[in-house]
């Protein structure tokens, strides 16, 4: 298979199998996959078991992708070598899309044999990125020799000196109409002729033309050409994969927490978020295969940070880019559970929760196909937790439990949540039936021979109710009696659900935990008189309290200080974040030490949003039902016309948020639970803030 019309044939035959995966349909998909043995479809089956593998954490699946990857890997290693002596068959090098596909196969494999839970699946997980790493940066500078700031993405800006998948002043462009958005013509990037046309059939087969013809630029003393516009399947294929290959590599390693990029950094490892986003970007503006998995890393990306950053310098434009990427791939797979995944994102990140999970529910019916039940378990996994959001606990509990029919992941942490919702249900009988199942679980469920993160919390949890109900009754029988603060509400503030809730449900939260003795410190007009103390709290509770122990008074206080911030109530979130803070720093919170981190995170999250309330107010509009304290929602227009006094203020307000990211860093050592979580939620929202400042200094 050297000629170009049997590298096409092979690609347009694999892609009807990506097409079937792509729809949810999985035995289709492995069908076609199963009908030739080229490097294309040994990749596809491949991708098939490893999206198996990695959604499901199935054992068998982890051996058929590393099979099947192996394979496609040698296979490609082959046509590479084959290539190099018999010429090549796009304007590329000699055999640059085997190169392509062979990084392909060996990233897959080397994050396939860490699913194999091994010592040694991980260093060769290690050793599979380095090699891949350093293969897609030096496919990127050929590709791509003066960089990316001429391609199109999928929300294009309106100027070319901003990078839009960063930022845009407005949206122009809307992919579930318009498959190939372009740029105006600069002198550098002529304008297409009329005579150029784009292919209507086959996935890989549409060329899509980003800016039209190649052009010749000037490079010294000689010509260099620049392929801005890909010929045929085999060249959208090396630009598309190159430019995803590219940019995952980059977001991954600037996402890892701060320990373990010093770690990559020692051994070469570089990255940039921002390149990254926007390669990524440049993919998914594409339709090559590669183009679905770039437009997937990003939905997950954004989707990420408007969960878990707490606050975005321009909610507008990452909706907007969300939007368009989710309608474009949407379009084209509607029945794919990913991207009903996404567009339910949409709508809770939009604050339309309600249209998530009827978009949720409605994905889940028995009538549309299910043969990929991994991707069928992110559906429930969303659902349930969304249903938390809404307090709808019954529908939680059952949805939580769903999940240990589709995966194998933490059934511990199913059972745990599940168990919460009962507790709020005050089903006490049925709670404490879970929670008694869950130490044998995790016995059962090990990383590496150690427990998971989130079960490592809700061992100590545990731990913590028993010590309670015996210091109480002098017995651990039915400790699930001593619980007050639902176990699923704890855990909720790491997945950050309190933030995107209405303020309806956050008045509901707010008056469940203020039931509780002893009576809050804090002043807030959300908070009836008789639930409010004019004394501090005792530093030793009584036994008699609801709440007798610093830990449980201090989670109090940080879920107060969260809900009342989504309510708007600014000066009340100070006062009970800032004392959640103090009590954990303090030492008197004994089991639940993660406190004082996240406090101080939540404290710089409400800075931000105060100072866009306030700060930003009058420039600021919001469709969310939570206007006042979501003001974030706001695009650039709130900088329009800003005069020098609120730009200094803003300033004050960026650097003293980002201090208190220094101090919530301090906090979130290796020994403190879900570490791992905090510390990249700070590197998000530090981004937010750079770009915060960006817009103000008027760099945007």
């Amino acid at each position: 298979m050297s000629t170009h019309d049997d590298v096409s044939k092979h690609l347009e035959s694999a892609t009807k199998g990506f097409d079937h995966l792509f729809s949810n349909d999985l035995e289709k998909a492995r069908e076609t996959f199963d009908q030739l043995d080229s490097p294309f479809h040994l990749l596809g089956a491949g991708v098939c078991a490893f999206l198996e593998a990695a959604l499901g954490m199935e054992s068998t699946a982890v051996t058929s992708a590393a099979q099947s990857l192996a394979q496609s890997e040698a296979g490609a290693k082959k046509m590479l070598k084959n290539a190099k002596s018999s010429g090549a068959v796009t304007r590329f090098p000699p055999g640059t899309e085997w190169e392509l596909l062979h990084s392909d196969a060996v990233i897959l494999n080397g994050i396939t044999n860490a699913l194999s839970e091994s010592y040694m699946g991980y260093l060769q997980c290690l050793y599979a990125l380095n090699n891949a790493h350093s293969k897609f940066t030096k496919l990127y500078k050929t590709v791509y020799p003066h960089g990316l700031d001429h391609f199109s993405t999928p929300s294009t800006s309106v100027t070319t000196s901003r990078t839009p998948s960063v930022h845009s002043n407005a949206s122009s462009v809307n992919l579930a109409n318009n498959k190939s958005a372009s740029l105006p013509p600069t002198p550098t990037t002529p304008s297409a002729p009329a005579s150029i046309k784009s292919a209507k059939s086959g996935f890989f087969s549409r060329f899509g033309s980003t800016l039209g013809v190649p052009n010749v630029i000037s490079g010294g003393k000689e010509k260099e050409l620049l392929i801005t516009s890909p010929e045929g399947p085999v060249e959208e294929l090396i630009m598309s994969g190159t430019a995803f290959g590219y940019g995952m590599f980059n977001l991954v390693f600037s996402l890892l927490p701060a320990a373990i990029r010093n770690v990559v950094g020692f051994l070469g490892f570089k990255h940039d978020r921002k390149v990254a986003l926007r390669a990524l970007a440049v993919s998914a503006a594409q339709n090559d295969v590669h183009s679905v998995f770039a437009g997937l890393t990003l939905m997950t990306y954004y989707g990420v940070v408007l969960l878990l950053s707490g606050y975005q310098a321009d909610e507008a434009h990452i909706l907007r880019q969300y939007k368009a990427i989710v309608e474009n791939i949407d379009t084209k797979y509607p029945t794919g559970s990913l991207w009903i995944l996404n567009r339910a994102k949409i709508l809770r990140m939009s604050y339309d929760t309600p249209g998530a999970i009827e978009v949720l529910q409605t994905g889940l019916r028995p009538d549309r196909p299910h043969t990929f039940v991994q991707a069928d378990g992110l559906l429930i996994f969303e659902l349930a937790w969304t249903l938390l959001s809404q307090r709808r606990y019954q529908e939680a509990a059952e949805t939580f439990m769903k999940m240990t029919e589709v995966n194998s992941w933490s059934h511990g942490t199913y059972h745990f949540v599940a168990a919460g919702c009962y507790v709020s249900l005050k089903n006490y009988s049925k709670a404490q039936e879970l929670l008694d199942a869950i130490p044998d679980l995790i016995d059962k469920k090990k990383i590496g021979g150690k427990d998971l993160p989130t079960e490592v919390f809700i061992k100590k949890k545990l731990q913590f109710y028993r010590d309670k109900q015996r210091r109480l009754t002098g017995s651990e029988e039915k400790y699930v009696e001593c619980i007050r603060i639902s176990p699923a509400e704890e855990l909720a503030i790491f997945w950050n659900t309190h933030s995107r809730v209405s303020k309806e449900i956050a008045h509901e939260h707010i008056a469940e935990l203020t039931s509780y003795t002893p009576p809050v410190s804090a002043q807030s007009p959300l908070i009836p008189p008789f639930n409010t103390a004019t004394t501090p709290i005792a530093t030793s509770p009584s036994s008699t309290f609801d709440l007798d122990t610093p830990d449980e008074i201090a989670i109090r206080a940080l879920l107060l200080g969260i809900v009342h911030r989504t309510a708007g109530e600014f000066k009340a979130s100070r006062e009970f974040l800032e004392e959640a803070h103090k009590m954990s720093t303090s030492g008197k919170v004994k089991t639940s030490t993660w406190i004082g981190g996240v406090a101080m995170f939540e404290l710089a999250v409400l800075d931000l949003k105060e100072a866009e309330s306030v700060i930003g107010s009058q420039q600021s509009q919001s469709n969310s039902p939570n206007a006042s304290a979501v003001s974030s929602v706001a695009s650039l227009s709130i900088n329009t016309g800003m005069d020098e006094g609120k730009k200094e203020k803003w300033r004050h307000v960026l650097k003293s948020a980002n201090e208190k990211l220094d101090v919530a860093l301090s906090l979130a050592g290796r020994d403190v639970d879900l570490s791992s979580r905090l510390d990249t939620r700070i590197a998000m929202l530090r981004d937010e803030i750079g770009m915060k400042k960006e817009m103000i200094d008027g760099g945007l």
